[in-house]
Protein backbone atom coordinates (compact mmCIF):
# COMPACT_ATOMS: atom_id res chain seq x y z
CA UNK A 1 0.00 0.00 0.00
CA UNK A 2 0.96 3.60 -0.44
CA UNK A 3 1.81 5.25 2.88
CA UNK A 4 1.40 8.96 3.41
CA UNK A 5 3.74 10.68 5.86
CA UNK A 6 2.96 14.33 6.61
CA UNK A 7 1.10 14.68 3.36
CA UNK A 8 3.83 13.10 1.23
CA UNK A 9 4.36 9.63 -0.18
CA UNK A 10 7.28 7.96 1.54
CA UNK A 11 10.25 7.60 -0.86
CA UNK A 12 11.38 4.55 1.07
CA UNK A 13 8.63 2.43 -0.49
CA UNK A 14 9.41 3.63 -4.00
CA UNK A 15 13.01 2.46 -3.77
CA UNK A 16 12.31 -1.19 -2.92
CA UNK A 17 9.51 -3.55 -3.87
CA UNK A 18 7.33 -0.86 -5.48
CA UNK A 19 9.59 -0.83 -8.53
CA UNK A 20 8.29 -4.22 -9.65
CA UNK A 21 4.59 -3.72 -8.99
CA UNK A 22 3.71 -2.78 -12.57
CA UNK A 23 6.22 -4.89 -14.51
CA UNK A 24 3.54 -7.43 -15.35
CA UNK A 25 1.13 -4.83 -16.75
CA UNK A 26 0.88 -4.89 -20.54
CA UNK A 27 -0.64 -2.22 -22.79
CA UNK A 28 -4.36 -2.70 -23.27
CA UNK A 29 -5.54 -3.46 -26.83
CA UNK A 30 -6.62 -0.33 -28.63
CA UNK A 31 -10.26 0.26 -29.37
CA UNK A 32 -10.73 -0.39 -33.12
CA UNK A 33 -12.48 2.94 -33.64
CA UNK A 34 -9.64 4.79 -31.89
CA UNK A 35 -7.15 2.92 -34.08
CA UNK A 36 -9.06 3.89 -37.22
CA UNK A 37 -9.23 7.56 -36.17
CA UNK A 38 -5.51 7.68 -35.36
CA UNK A 39 -4.61 6.17 -38.73
CA UNK A 40 -6.91 8.66 -40.47
CA UNK A 41 -5.40 11.63 -38.65
CA UNK A 42 -1.86 10.64 -39.59
CA UNK A 43 -2.68 10.04 -43.27
CA UNK A 44 -1.60 13.05 -45.42
CA UNK A 45 -3.70 12.06 -48.45
CA UNK A 46 -6.15 14.79 -49.58
CA UNK A 47 -8.59 12.04 -50.63
CA UNK A 48 -8.76 10.29 -47.26
CA UNK A 49 -12.20 9.38 -45.87
CA UNK A 50 -13.03 8.47 -42.28
CA UNK A 51 -15.90 5.98 -42.11
CA UNK A 52 -15.18 4.80 -38.58
CA UNK A 53 -16.61 7.64 -36.51
CA UNK A 54 -19.89 7.23 -34.69
CA UNK A 55 -21.01 10.85 -34.60
CA UNK A 56 -23.13 12.70 -37.16
CA UNK A 57 -21.43 14.99 -39.67
CA UNK A 58 -22.91 17.39 -42.18
CA UNK A 59 -22.39 17.05 -45.92
CA UNK A 60 -19.29 19.24 -45.54
CA UNK A 61 -17.80 16.50 -43.33
CA UNK A 62 -17.71 18.72 -40.25
CA UNK A 63 -19.37 18.04 -36.85
CA UNK A 64 -22.96 19.26 -36.86
CA UNK A 65 -24.57 21.10 -33.95
CA UNK A 66 -28.33 21.58 -34.45
CA UNK A 67 -29.64 25.12 -34.29
CA UNK A 68 -32.04 23.98 -31.56
CA UNK A 69 -29.04 23.20 -29.35
CA UNK A 70 -27.47 26.58 -30.13
CA UNK A 71 -30.75 28.27 -29.21
CA UNK A 72 -30.93 26.34 -25.94
CA UNK A 73 -27.30 27.29 -25.24
CA UNK A 74 -28.18 30.96 -25.49
CA UNK A 75 -31.24 30.56 -23.29
CA UNK A 76 -29.59 28.79 -20.38
CA UNK A 77 -26.41 30.94 -20.50
CA UNK A 78 -24.49 28.81 -18.12
CA UNK A 79 -21.79 26.15 -18.15
CA UNK A 80 -20.76 24.32 -14.99
CA UNK A 81 -19.57 20.83 -16.49
CA UNK A 82 -16.44 19.89 -14.30
CA UNK A 83 -16.67 16.35 -12.97
CA UNK A 84 -14.63 13.24 -12.33
CA UNK A 85 -15.58 9.82 -13.58
CA UNK A 86 -14.63 6.74 -11.62
CA UNK A 87 -14.74 3.70 -13.88
CA UNK A 88 -15.70 0.41 -12.40
CA UNK A 89 -15.84 -2.83 -14.28
CA UNK A 90 -18.99 -4.83 -13.55
CA UNK A 91 -18.25 -8.55 -13.56
CA UNK A 92 -21.47 -9.83 -15.14
CA UNK A 93 -21.59 -13.06 -17.16
CA UNK A 94 -22.72 -12.34 -20.71
CA UNK A 95 -24.01 -14.43 -23.60
CA UNK A 96 -24.88 -13.25 -27.09
CA UNK A 97 -28.00 -13.97 -29.13
CA UNK A 98 -28.33 -14.29 -32.90
CA UNK A 99 -29.28 -11.12 -34.72
CA UNK A 100 -27.47 -10.38 -38.00
CA UNK A 101 -27.45 -12.79 -40.96
CA UNK A 102 -24.19 -12.28 -42.92
CA UNK A 103 -25.57 -13.89 -46.10
CA UNK A 104 -28.73 -11.81 -46.39
CA UNK A 105 -27.16 -8.83 -44.58
CA UNK A 106 -30.46 -8.57 -42.74
CA UNK A 107 -32.12 -9.82 -39.57
CA UNK A 108 -31.79 -13.49 -38.66
CA UNK A 109 -35.24 -13.43 -37.12
CA UNK A 110 -35.81 -17.17 -36.72
CA UNK A 111 -32.48 -17.63 -34.92
CA UNK A 112 -33.17 -14.61 -32.73
CA UNK A 113 -36.54 -16.01 -31.67
CA UNK A 114 -34.99 -19.41 -31.03
CA UNK A 115 -32.44 -17.84 -28.68
CA UNK A 116 -35.18 -15.93 -26.87
CA UNK A 117 -37.19 -19.13 -26.41
CA UNK A 118 -34.20 -21.20 -25.29
CA UNK A 119 -32.72 -18.67 -22.89
CA UNK A 120 -33.30 -19.40 -19.18
CA UNK A 121 -36.50 -17.91 -17.81
CA UNK A 122 -36.17 -14.37 -16.45
CA UNK A 123 -33.10 -13.58 -18.56
CA UNK A 124 -31.97 -9.98 -19.07
CA UNK A 125 -31.78 -8.93 -22.74
CA UNK A 126 -30.12 -5.80 -24.09
CA UNK A 127 -31.95 -4.57 -27.21
CA UNK A 128 -31.52 -1.71 -29.68
CA UNK A 129 -35.02 -0.36 -30.46
CA UNK A 130 -33.95 1.52 -33.60
CA UNK A 131 -30.98 2.22 -35.89
CA UNK A 132 -29.14 -0.86 -34.66
CA UNK A 133 -25.42 -0.38 -34.12
CA UNK A 134 -23.41 -1.72 -35.87
CA UNK A 135 -25.61 -3.57 -38.38
CA UNK A 136 -28.22 -0.94 -39.35
CA UNK A 137 -30.79 -3.75 -39.28
CA UNK A 138 -34.03 -3.25 -37.32
CA UNK A 139 -36.92 -5.69 -36.78
CA UNK A 140 -40.24 -4.73 -38.36
CA UNK A 141 -43.17 -3.71 -36.18
CA UNK A 142 -44.68 -7.21 -36.59
CA UNK A 143 -41.39 -8.82 -35.60
CA UNK A 144 -41.15 -6.60 -32.52
CA UNK A 145 -44.64 -7.77 -31.50
CA UNK A 146 -43.57 -11.41 -31.80
CA UNK A 147 -40.38 -10.71 -29.83
CA UNK A 148 -42.44 -9.00 -27.13
CA UNK A 149 -44.83 -11.98 -26.96
CA UNK A 150 -41.97 -14.45 -26.53
CA UNK A 151 -40.41 -12.25 -23.84
CA UNK A 152 -43.74 -12.35 -22.01
CA UNK A 153 -43.88 -16.15 -22.23
CA UNK A 154 -40.36 -16.48 -20.81
CA UNK A 155 -40.67 -13.58 -18.37
CA UNK A 156 -37.48 -12.00 -19.76
CA UNK A 157 -36.47 -8.46 -18.85
CA UNK A 158 -36.05 -6.14 -21.87
CA UNK A 159 -33.53 -3.33 -21.49
CA UNK A 160 -33.44 -0.91 -24.42
CA UNK A 161 -30.31 0.98 -25.38
CA UNK A 162 -31.53 3.95 -27.43
CA UNK A 163 -28.55 5.91 -28.71
CA UNK A 164 -29.80 6.86 -32.18
CA UNK A 165 -33.47 7.77 -31.82
CA UNK A 166 -34.55 9.68 -34.92
CA UNK A 167 -31.80 8.37 -37.19
CA UNK A 168 -33.79 5.34 -38.36
CA UNK A 169 -36.88 7.06 -39.75
CA UNK A 170 -36.33 10.75 -39.05
CA UNK A 171 -39.31 10.60 -36.68
CA UNK A 172 -38.82 10.31 -32.91
CA UNK A 173 -42.18 8.62 -32.40
CA UNK A 174 -41.71 6.03 -35.14
CA UNK A 175 -38.30 5.15 -33.73
CA UNK A 176 -39.89 4.53 -30.32
CA UNK A 177 -42.40 1.94 -31.60
CA UNK A 178 -40.51 -1.04 -30.10
CA UNK A 179 -40.63 0.40 -26.57
CA UNK A 180 -44.32 1.23 -26.91
CA UNK A 181 -45.13 -2.29 -28.07
CA UNK A 182 -43.43 -3.74 -24.99
CA UNK A 183 -45.22 -1.22 -22.76
CA UNK A 184 -48.58 -2.10 -24.30
CA UNK A 185 -47.87 -5.77 -23.64
CA UNK A 186 -47.35 -5.08 -19.95
CA UNK A 187 -43.58 -5.53 -19.64
CA UNK A 188 -41.54 -3.87 -16.95
CA UNK A 189 -38.79 -2.33 -19.06
CA UNK A 190 -35.58 -0.40 -18.69
CA UNK A 191 -34.31 2.15 -21.18
CA UNK A 192 -31.13 4.17 -21.48
CA UNK A 193 -31.41 7.13 -23.85
CA UNK A 194 -28.45 9.07 -25.16
CA UNK A 195 -28.66 12.58 -26.57
CA UNK A 196 -25.03 12.58 -27.66
CA UNK A 197 -25.85 11.79 -31.29
CA UNK A 198 -29.27 13.30 -32.00
CA UNK A 199 -28.44 16.57 -30.23
CA UNK A 200 -24.77 16.75 -31.21
CA UNK A 201 -23.67 16.60 -27.56
CA UNK A 202 -20.98 13.92 -27.74
CA UNK A 203 -18.60 15.72 -25.40
CA UNK A 204 -21.30 16.11 -22.73
CA UNK A 205 -22.42 12.45 -22.53
CA UNK A 206 -26.00 13.40 -21.65
CA UNK A 207 -28.65 10.71 -21.33
CA UNK A 208 -31.63 9.47 -19.40
CA UNK A 209 -32.13 6.17 -17.58
CA UNK A 210 -35.74 5.06 -17.20
CA UNK A 211 -36.95 1.98 -15.32
CA UNK A 212 -40.64 1.10 -15.12
CA UNK A 213 -41.77 0.07 -11.63
CA UNK A 214 -45.03 -1.29 -10.20
CA UNK A 215 -45.33 0.90 -7.11
CA UNK A 216 -43.98 4.03 -5.47
CA UNK A 217 -42.24 1.78 -2.94
CA UNK A 218 -40.34 0.10 -5.77
CA UNK A 219 -39.48 3.50 -7.20
CA UNK A 220 -37.97 4.70 -3.92
CA UNK A 221 -35.94 1.52 -3.44
CA UNK A 222 -34.66 1.38 -7.01
CA UNK A 223 -33.85 5.08 -7.12
CA UNK A 224 -31.76 4.79 -3.96
CA UNK A 225 -29.76 1.93 -5.46
CA UNK A 226 -29.19 3.80 -8.72
CA UNK A 227 -28.08 6.89 -6.82
CA UNK A 228 -25.63 4.77 -4.85
CA UNK A 229 -24.10 3.44 -8.08
CA UNK A 230 -24.01 6.84 -9.76
CA UNK A 231 -22.26 8.46 -6.80
CA UNK A 232 -19.45 5.92 -7.21
CA UNK A 233 -18.93 7.10 -10.80
CA UNK A 234 -19.01 10.87 -10.32
CA UNK A 235 -19.16 13.32 -7.44
CA UNK A 236 -20.83 16.12 -9.36
CA UNK A 237 -23.21 15.93 -12.31
CA UNK A 238 -22.07 17.58 -15.59
CA UNK A 239 -24.84 20.14 -15.48
CA UNK A 240 -24.43 22.04 -18.73
CA UNK A 241 -25.41 19.24 -21.11
CA UNK A 242 -28.35 18.31 -18.92
CA UNK A 243 -29.53 21.92 -18.98
CA UNK A 244 -29.38 21.96 -22.77
CA UNK A 245 -31.46 18.79 -23.10
CA UNK A 246 -33.94 19.95 -20.48
CA UNK A 247 -34.36 23.29 -22.25
CA UNK A 248 -34.89 21.65 -25.66
CA UNK A 249 -37.47 19.19 -24.33
CA UNK A 250 -39.35 21.76 -22.23
CA UNK A 251 -39.54 24.58 -24.78
CA UNK A 252 -42.14 23.71 -27.47
CA UNK A 253 -40.57 25.96 -30.10
CA UNK A 254 -37.05 24.65 -29.59
CA UNK A 255 -38.27 21.05 -29.44
CA UNK A 256 -40.17 21.48 -32.71
CA UNK A 257 -37.02 22.86 -34.34
CA UNK A 258 -35.00 19.90 -32.98
CA UNK A 259 -37.48 17.40 -34.42
CA UNK A 260 -37.21 19.05 -37.83
CA UNK A 261 -33.42 19.00 -37.65
CA UNK A 262 -33.45 15.28 -36.84
CA UNK A 263 -35.42 14.75 -40.06
CA UNK A 264 -32.77 16.71 -41.95
CA UNK A 265 -29.98 14.55 -40.49
CA UNK A 266 -31.83 11.29 -41.15
CA UNK A 267 -32.74 12.36 -44.69
CA UNK A 268 -29.12 13.21 -45.49
CA UNK A 269 -27.98 9.77 -44.36
CA UNK A 270 -30.77 8.12 -46.36
CA UNK A 271 -29.77 10.13 -49.44
CA UNK A 272 -26.14 9.06 -49.05
CA UNK A 273 -27.24 5.42 -48.78
CA UNK A 274 -29.21 5.72 -52.02
CA UNK A 275 -26.42 7.57 -53.81
CA UNK A 276 -23.71 5.13 -52.72
CA UNK A 277 -25.78 2.18 -53.89
CA UNK A 278 -26.51 3.86 -57.22
CA UNK A 279 -22.83 4.57 -57.86
CA UNK A 280 -21.88 0.97 -57.03
CA UNK A 281 -24.58 -0.45 -59.28
CA UNK A 282 -23.50 1.83 -62.16
CA UNK A 283 -20.03 0.29 -61.87
CA UNK A 284 -21.69 -3.05 -62.70
CA UNK A 285 -20.32 -4.89 -59.72
CA UNK A 286 -21.47 -8.49 -59.39
CA UNK A 287 -22.17 -7.88 -55.71
CA UNK A 288 -25.68 -7.22 -54.45
CA UNK A 289 -25.74 -3.82 -52.74
CA UNK A 290 -29.43 -3.75 -51.76
CA UNK A 291 -28.53 -3.94 -48.08
CA UNK A 292 -27.06 -0.44 -48.22
CA UNK A 293 -30.56 1.01 -48.56
CA UNK A 294 -32.47 -1.69 -46.67
CA UNK A 295 -30.41 -1.06 -43.54
CA UNK A 296 -31.20 2.08 -41.54
CA UNK A 297 -29.62 4.56 -39.19
CA UNK A 298 -26.08 5.84 -38.80
CA UNK A 299 -24.27 2.66 -39.80
CA UNK A 300 -24.08 0.31 -42.75
CA UNK A 301 -22.77 -3.21 -42.25
CA UNK A 302 -21.18 -3.31 -45.69
CA UNK A 303 -20.22 -6.97 -45.90
CA UNK A 304 -16.61 -6.04 -46.70
CA UNK A 305 -14.05 -8.46 -45.29
CA UNK A 306 -11.17 -7.42 -43.00
CA UNK A 307 -8.77 -7.90 -45.93
CA UNK A 308 -10.88 -5.63 -48.13
CA UNK A 309 -10.98 -3.02 -45.37
CA UNK A 310 -7.16 -3.14 -45.26
CA UNK A 311 -7.03 -2.70 -49.02
CA UNK A 312 -9.31 0.35 -48.81
CA UNK A 313 -6.96 1.89 -46.26
CA UNK A 314 -3.75 0.98 -48.10
CA UNK A 315 -4.81 1.84 -51.65
CA UNK A 316 -7.47 4.51 -51.21
CA UNK A 317 -6.91 6.05 -47.74
CA UNK A 318 -10.41 5.08 -46.63
CA UNK A 319 -10.79 4.11 -43.00
CA UNK A 320 -13.40 2.02 -41.22
CA UNK A 321 -13.53 -0.64 -38.51
CA UNK A 322 -12.23 -4.11 -39.51
CA UNK A 323 -15.74 -5.60 -39.50
CA UNK A 324 -16.67 -3.44 -42.50
CA UNK A 325 -18.99 -1.11 -40.61
CA UNK A 326 -19.42 2.17 -42.48
CA UNK A 327 -20.45 5.30 -40.63
CA UNK A 328 -22.78 6.81 -43.21
CA UNK A 329 -22.26 10.23 -41.60
CA UNK A 330 -18.77 10.16 -43.15
CA UNK A 331 -20.18 9.83 -46.67
CA UNK A 332 -20.76 13.15 -48.43
CA UNK A 333 -21.71 14.34 -51.91
CA UNK A 334 -18.07 15.25 -52.50
CA UNK A 335 -16.61 11.82 -51.63
CA UNK A 336 -19.35 9.28 -52.42
CA UNK A 337 -18.20 8.65 -56.00
CA UNK A 338 -14.60 8.13 -54.84
CA UNK A 339 -15.82 5.79 -52.09
CA UNK A 340 -17.97 3.75 -54.48
CA UNK A 341 -15.10 3.34 -56.94
CA UNK A 342 -12.75 2.27 -54.15
CA UNK A 343 -15.21 -0.32 -52.84
CA UNK A 344 -15.72 -1.57 -56.40
CA UNK A 345 -11.98 -1.95 -56.91
CA UNK A 346 -11.30 -3.94 -53.73
CA UNK A 347 -14.29 -6.21 -54.26
CA UNK A 348 -13.18 -6.75 -57.88
CA UNK A 349 -9.72 -7.74 -56.66
CA UNK A 350 -11.41 -10.29 -54.43
CA UNK A 351 -13.50 -11.60 -57.35
CA UNK A 352 -10.44 -11.95 -59.60
CA UNK A 353 -8.57 -13.82 -56.88
CA UNK A 354 -11.45 -16.27 -56.51
CA UNK A 355 -11.67 -16.76 -60.29
CA UNK A 356 -7.97 -17.49 -60.64
CA UNK A 357 -8.09 -20.05 -57.83
CA UNK A 358 -10.53 -22.14 -59.90
CA UNK A 359 -8.50 -22.00 -63.11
Amino acid sequence: MWRHINGRISRRFLSTSARGWWNHVRPAPKDPIVTVNEAFQSDPSPHKINLGMGTYRGDDGKPFIPQSVRDAEIKIQRCKSDHHNIWRQAEIPVKTFHYYHPDTKGLNFSALLSDVKNAPDCSFFLLHPCAHNPTGVDPTEEQWREISYQFKVKNHFPFFDMAYQGFSSGDLDKDAVALRIFLEDGHLIGCSQSFSKNMGLSEHKVGCLSVLCQSTKQVAALKSQLQLMSHAMYSSIPFHGISLVAKILSDPDVEALWREEIKVMANRIETMRTTLRQYLEKLESSFNWEHITSQVGMFCFSGLTPDQVKQLEKLFHIYMTPDGRISMAGVTTSNVAYLANAIHQVTRIHEEALSSSYV
